[in-house]
Parts: structure tokens; C-alpha cells; sequence
């Protein structure tokens, strides 16, 4: 999963869940809501100066040395039982980095405008950096093995073990660069991207929009586009547009270093376009993801394009306006849910599919593993953090007491489920790749809206409920294609040089006019709205996993709807392999496959359904 706040350098510190984007989930107290829960570090550690953190970085500087020195150049050479020994042992160094490297983020993640907490989490990152600099070897010198030299010492069950993670890793094989440019680039990511990165985390919390007469955080005006007054609507959206403009120069700058930073380095390692280190790292074929960007592209006008019509007429509307978009459906204010009865929905919602998903789910209320306030200073939207196998995942969001918010909690609790139940696989075989990252909370969320939605007998109330869960969807599929047509655009356009401000802003109205289609009109000011995404920074091209993950599961929730025989312990085995099965062997047990042309039309199927019956009522 992408390294939302650190560096993708780090070696093996696995990082939480992309954040929500634009969900509703901005920083900043909501009168009305409280015993909001708020999450506890010291199961990683009890504090920055814990004497437990300085002991196991300066241990596992010291073993990682010790490592090196004895396994260097001897990985083609050693029978399959050492080399499985000695992934063994490399695991345990790394989980012990990333351990460290979770409490770091997390910590930084609850306080990203304390400096103190900032300059912690550099030093660590520059720590981690610098330790696992001398594990850099080890897959570097995996990967150089000849196929028939690995293939004799995979006859060692011990090895065969690690099969999973020796078929992930020589993935990059064709890839790789000379094991002292491999180090260079490694150790000058701290002072590099993750530098970048950082700049722009610290930039967005600092950033105060005047609404209504206040200055409030860029997540509280972007929240402020769902008020049910236009007025309100525009005037927020106008003062975004201006804080933006003003740092437009700064984000473009931000953009246009790391676009030409991605491209030097896929040069280097001769990857043929700005996507393909994505498509690697997901362990999903090119063809695949095109496959699915044509589905969705084509899929704009009965999708989008019909929505957004409906939605104007809706709302008495000619056209609508980009402020427009998250617009309510009802003036009336919808009523807070108290954190109580949100837990009580999603664990409803888990316990009634299965109670075994039930009894995971539910560690994450009995003990302090999630930060649900959104107070001044965290970072806005949400996400789920797998920390390391030897402990557990920690979810942040930023509860305001929404059905919106309770659907965030059903999303980001499937992840974190999702991650509990992988982490059998150890510290290395985990994780899953992007494209299947999104499996569990997707279906969660699904899981929670049905359960919803049956138990609602009023139909106007149905039809707002069935009507949010379209827009949410479209935001995920439709918006996030987008999304990644304007980064594919971007980062094309960057390889023949920088990129001014205003062409960006250019790109942007470009894909998102041809993705919501006819029923806008954008003006010039929606030109900068670009520049408050973070995936385009932290995560690039992460952003079609998002519309991967959910044609996927409408397409396995189908299946499950239609009674197939053992499917909640088919669906409890794919979480519990983690990274050890590709997208292929997941879903053949459901008679899916990603491959085949009319797997995507399923999921935007499902879509077009909900579609279809808005219009009927």
C-alpha cells in the first residue's frame, strides 16, 4: 500500500491505506458529537522518547550490518534452506523498521502541524533510511540469481515457503539498476520525494480558508461545497479557489520536481510509460488496467453523464455548477449519528455476513485502535495503517456524525479487518497490492449501505440514500479514472518539459468536463482544485486501484447476493492470504476473472442498475 507520509524508499515499512479523498472527513471539532474515541501508540511505543524505540533502531542498525556481513554474495551460492533462513532473518530486521517507521507516521498523521512531531518523524525516516541501506543488498542480489540456480534451491520446502515473495520481487527484475545506483537513489529519497512529500503535507495543514466570516482548514471549507445553500456553496468554493491560487505556484513546483524526478528514474530503469512501476508494484498486467480505463471511459456517458443530469433537474437547475457536485439532494440538515449508533450499523453489518468477521471487527472499538475526532492539526480524510503483524492496524478518520461518515468507518474498518486477517502470512507476505487493497473496504462499505438501505421503509429516504451511495460511487469509479487520465496527461506532457500552472489547470478541467459531462459548467477558478489531491503526490497512479477495487467488488458482491454455495469462507480465505495469491487465483474461486472484458461491465453494471432506479421513482 502506498507510503502516505513517508518515503516508498523506506525498506519494507508498509504504509496505511490512501487517504479518502474528499469524503467528508475535513479537520475540525463538530458541535454535537462526542466520546469520540481516540487511538493509543504504546502497543508500538509509549512515547518519541520511549528508551524501547532507541533500543530497537540501534539494534537493528547493529543487525542489519551483521546481516550484510554474512550474507553478502553468497544468496546464489547457499542450498534452499539457508536462503530461506536468511529471508527469515531479513524479515525480522524489517519488521522491527517497520514498526519503528508506523509509529512515526501515525504519530505525524495526528499532528501534522506540530513541528516538533514533524522533525520526529524526519529523523526516524532519515534512520530507517539509513539502516535499511544495508539490507539493500538482499533483494537486489535475490533478483540477480539465474532462474535455474532459484528454481533448484525452490526444491527446499523451506524455500518453497517463500515462494510468494520471491515471485513478487523479481517482478522488478528487468528493472533493476547496479546495486551503487540502487543505493544512491535509496539514500537520497529522504532528501528527495519524501522531502517533496512532506512539503506539501505541512503546506495543505497550514493552509486557512475565510468562509462565512472565518478561517477555517482547507478539509472544513471543502466540507462546507455539501451545505444545502447554494449561496454558501459558492462563496466556499470561490475562497478555495483563491487560497489555492495563491499556492498554485508552490504546488506546481511540487508537481512539476516529482513528475520529472518519476521520469528520470523510469528512464533509468527503462520502464516504458509513467504507469508501469504502478502496474508492477499492483502486480496487475497493463492490459488489465487498460481494460478497465476503457470500460469506465466509455461507461461516462450512462454513468456520469445520466447522474448528473437527473441531479440538476433535481435541484431546479440548468446547469450546474463544480460547487455544485456534492450537493444535497434535501435542504433539510440531516441529523448527526452519534458514534454509538455508527458502531452499532457497521458491526451489524459485519456480524450479520459472518460472525467470525464480526469477532475481528470488533477489537478495533474494545481496544483504542481508532482516532475518530476531527480536531485542528490531523490530517484530513481517512485511512487504515497495517503497522506490523506483531501488533495491529490503527484506523484514522475524521468522524462528523454523517451517513457519509459511517460509511468512511465501514470502508476503512474493512481494511483494517482485511489487514488482521493477512497478517498470518508475516511481516513480508502481508500485504496485498493495490488493486486487492481496496477489496475488504469496499465490501464492508457495501455490506453496511445494504443493511441500511433494507432497513428503510420511507421511500424518499431511500431514494436520498440510494442517490448518496451513487455519487459515492461515481466518486470512486468514475472520478478516479479521471483522476488518472489527468495524472497519465501530466506526467506524458512533463517529459518534454515543465509544465506551467496554467496548463495543468488546463488538463484538469479537460478530464474532469469529459468525465462528469454536459450537465456542468466549469469556470476558470475549478482550474487550481487540482492541486489539493494527495495521491498525485504521494501515491502517483495509485488512484484507478480505487475504481479497481470497487468493479471488483460489485462484481463479487453479485455473487454473493446470488447465494453462491460457501462464499463466506471462500471470501474469509482470500483476505487471509494476503499478498501470497495474485488477483487471478483470488478469483477464480468465485468464477471471476479480472482479465475477461465483461468482468469490469458487471461492476458498472451494478452502478447503471442504481441508476435505473432513481429514475423510476
Amino acid at each position: 500500500m502506498s507510503r502516505a507520509y513517508f518515503s516508498a524508499s523506506v525498506s519494507g515499512v508498509p504504509g496505511p491505506s490512501p487517504v479518502r479523498e474528499e469524503t467528508g472527513q475535513p479537520s475540525g471539532a463538530t458541535p454535537g458529537l462526542s466520546g469520540l474515541p481516540r487511538w493509543d501508540l504504546s502497543d508500538l511505543y509509549a512515547g518519541p522518547d520511549a528508551p524501547e524505540l532507541v533500543t530497537d533502531l540501534d539494534q537493528a542498525d547493529a543487525d542489519s550490518q551483521a546481516f550484510a556481513s554474512t550474507w553478502k554474495g553468497r544468496l546464489a551460492s547457499v542450498p534452499g534452506a539457508e536462503l530461506a533462513q536468511a529471508i527469515a532473518e531479513y524479515q525480522r530486521i524489517d519488521e522491527v523498521l517497520g514498526r519503528a517507521g508506523s509509529y512515526a507516521q501515525l504519530l505525524f498523521a495526528a499532528n501534522t502541524s506540530d513541528s516538533d512531531v514533524a522533525r520526529f518523524a524526519q529523523s526516524v525516516n532519515e534512520r530507517l533510511t539509513a539502516i535499511s541501506t544495508h539490507l539493500l543488498f538482499f533483494t537486489l542480489e535475490l533478483n540477480r540469481i539465474p532462474d535455474e540456480g532459484l528454481a533448484a534451491q525452490m526444491s527446499d520446502p523451506a524455500l518453497a515457503h517463500w515462494a510468494p515473495f520471491l515471485r513478487d520481487l523479481r517482478v522488478f527484475r528487468p528493472y533493476q539498476l547496479p546495486d551503487e545506483v540502487e543505493a544512491v537513489l535509496h539514500e537520497k529519497s529522504v532528501t528527495g520525494a519524501a522531502a517533496w512529500n512532506r512539503l506539501f503535507d505541512e503546506t495543505m495543514a497550514s493552509l486557512r480558508v475565510r468562509v462565512g466570516g472565518e478561517s477555517v482548514t482547507l478539509g472544513n471549507a471543502l466540507d462546507t461545497m455539501s451545505s444545502p445553500d447554494r449561496g454558501v456553496r459558492a462563496n466556499a468554493a470561490r475562497a478555495i479557489g483563491d487560497e489555492l491560487g495563491r499556492n498554485v505556484k508552490l504546488f506546481s513546483l511540487i508537481t512539476n520536481t516529482l513528475a520529472k524526478d518519476k521520469a528520470i528514474t523510469d528512464g533509468l530503469r527503462h520502464y516504458p510509460r509513467p504507469t508501469s512501476a504502478r502496474n508492477c508494484a499492483n502486480m496487475v498486467e497493463d492490459e488489465v488496467v487498460d481494460a478497465l480505463v476503457l470500460a469506465v471511459t466509455e461507461a461516462y456517458p450512462r454513468l456520469s453523464h445520466r447522474y448528473y443530469a437527473l441531479k440538476a433537474k433535481w435541484l431546479g437547475l440548468e446547469k450546474l455548477e463544480y460547487w455544485d457536485r456534492n450537493a444535497p439532494l434535501t435542504t433539510q440538515d440531516e441529523p448527526l449519528i452519534p458514534w454509538a449508533d455508527a458502531t452499532r450499523q457497521v458491526m451489524a453489518a459485519y456480524e450479520g455476513f459472518d460472525p467470525r468477521m464480526g469477532m475481528v471487527a470488533k477489537q478495533f472499538f474494545d481496544h483504542a485502535w481508532i482516532d475518530a475526532p476531527p480536531v485542528p492539526g490531523k490530517a484530513s480524510g481517512a485511512f487504515a495503517h497495517p503497522t506490523v503483524p506483531s501488533a495491529h492496524p490503527y484506523l484514522l478518520l475524521n468522524y462528523r456524525g454523517r451517513t457519509r461518515d459511517v460509511m468512511t468507518l465501514a470502508h476503512e474498518l474493512g481494511h483494517g479487518v482485511h489487514q488482521v486477517l493477512a497478517g498470518k502470512q508475516g511481516y513480508l507476505m502481508s500485504s496485498t497490492p493495490l488493486t486487492l487493497a481496496e477489496t475488504a473496504s469496499v465490501f464492508g462499505e457495501m455490506l453496511t449501505f445494504r443493511a441500511l438501505l433494507d432497513a428503510q421503509t420511507d421511500p424518499a429516504r431511500r431514494r436520498l440514500m440510494l442517490a448518496a451511495k451513487v455519487e459515492d460511487m461515481l466518486n470512486t469509479v468514475v472520478r478516479q479514472i479521471a483522476f488518472y487520465r489527468f495524472e497519465m496527461l501530466v506526467h506524458e506532457e512533463r517529459r518534454k518539459g515543465e509544465l506551467l500552472p496554467a496548463r495543468i489547470g488546463e488538463i484538469w478541467r479537460q478530464t474532469q468536463a469529459e468525465s462528469l459531462g454536459p450537465a456542468f459548467n466549469f469556470t476558470p477558478d475549478y482550474d487550481v482544485y487540482w492541486t489539493y489531491v494527495p495521491h498525485f503526490i504521494h501515491s502517483p497512479f495509485y488512484v484507478y486501484a480505487y475504481a479497481f477495487g470497487d468493479c471488483l467488488v460489485n462484481a463479487l458482491y453479485g455473487v454473493f447476493r446470488s447465494g453462491h454455495p460457501g462464499f463466506q469462507d471462500k471470501y474469509l480465505d482470500m483476505l487471509g492470504a494476503g499478498g501470497t495469491k495474485r488477483h487471478r487465483e483470488l478469483l477464480a474461486p468465485f468464477g471471476l476473472d479480472a482479465a475477461d472484458p465483461g468482468f469490469w461491465q458487471k461492476g458498472l453494471d451494478v452502478i447503471a442498475g442504481f441508476i435505473d432506479e432513481l429514475e423510476r421513482v
